[in-house]
């Protein structure tokens, strides 16, 4: 499969930041790498979590407007 290599901007508190940078010198792998294969295992879980859709009022409530 080929890579995309297309560049994205992301911004991380420093303390995420900090944390991924100490994991990817602990595997010898980049910081990329590391937040890469972090989405590739979360990616489930995260799509169970609501959508910010799911707190909007509903706008069509069965009743009628005057």
């Amino acid at each position: 499969m080929a890579s995309d290599k297309r560049k994205q901007s992301l911004y991380f508190p420093e303390e995420y930041l900090d944390e991924i940078r100490a994991e990817s010198i602990r595997q010898d792998r980049s910081m990329s790498w590391v937040v890469q294969k972090s989405w590739e295992i979360a990616r489930e879980t995260v799509r169970q979590f609501p959508s910010a859709n799911d707190f909007l009022p509903d706008s069509d409530d069965g009743e009628d407007e005057e």
